[in-house]
């Protein structure tokens, strides 16, 4: 059964920046394309594109904002979105194990380093024995976050970690018996006031304005860059093509870095 835009933004208290009436871009090629965005940065980021440089090149864009991180796929998946641009690669993969559905990664766009943050302590060094670290429960960045704690030196992770391994069963050394705590990535930055050490998610630490962070991931060899994803019939509609080209355009690279000054968030190369 068909999802309407109605009944999303009342089950996931999204916003509709725009909605899209008439045919879908999968049965009219002349249609917009409908993308689905967390608000910060890619809500912000296709909206530079859609006001800048969409109708030069050609093509229509319907921004459709969500707060939570199931519910865009779902909607690419139902055929309500043409496209989503929330998520890494292994995110998708992840999504597609627990719940299935037919994707196609389009391409890269920019990568949103890994965070941890504590209002008590301006290291991990300083983090004492007992003390609660909250980071994300869905499975891609729960293990990123731990790997941010492993290179912070607070655990060590069982050399078979891999994504989907949790908490306990990924650890093999807790030396200060850290008490670890997964929450739904939305409620993270609201954990900072109480928790020793939250690892949040990049786009909800902007969206919060969390400052100082006490541990960042390096962008080097970095898997976790967010980009554009459609459905299999989609991936080579020339305007999917097309907005890829100007999601990776140097404008927009030049946009990401005058408003985000290349540390929140970091053009992809």
């Amino acid at each position: 059964m068909r999802l309407r835009f109605a009944a999303l933004v009342a089950a996931a208290g999204l916003a509709l920046t725009a909605c899209g009436g008439g045919s879908s871009a999968a049965d009219d090629p002349n249609a917009p394309i409908r993308v689905g965005v967390s608000p910060t940065p890619h809500g912000e980021i296709l909206e530079y594109v859609k006001d800048n440089l969409a109708e030069q090149a050609g093509i229509g864009i319907e921004i459709v904002k969500f707060d939570d991180y199931n519910r865009p796929n779902e909607a690419v998946a139902h055929g309500e979105l043409e496209a989503n641009f929330f998520q890494h690669v292994p995110y998708l993969d992840e999504y597609r194990k627990q719940r299935g559905g037919d994707f196609e990664w389009i391409a890269p766009v920019h990568l949103e380093p890994l965070a941890a943050y504590s209002k008590q302590f301006k290291t991990l060094q300083e983090v004492p024995n007992g003390a609660t670290v909250t980071l994300s429960n869905d499975p891609a960045n729960q293990f990123r976050g731990l790997k941010l704690l492993e290179q912070g030196g607070l655990i060590k992770l069982k050399p078979e970690a891999a994504v989907g391994t949790r908490l306990a069963s990924a650890i093999a050394e807790n030396p200060k018996n850290l008490e670890f705590k997964d929450l739904s990535p939305d409620q993270l930055p609201r954990s900072v006031d109480d928790a020793a050490v939250a690892v949040v998610n990049g786009n909800y630490a902007i969206k919060a304005n969390l400052q100082n962070p006490i541990a960042v991931e390096s962008p080097e060899n970095n898997p976790y860059a967010n980009g554009l994803v459609t459905s299999p019939t989609l991936a080579k509609d020339p305007r999917i093509t097309k907005l890829a080209e100007l999601l990776r355009s140097q404008q927009v690279k030049d946009f990401i870095n005058q408003k985000w000054g290349g540390v929140a968030v970091i053009p992809a190369s």
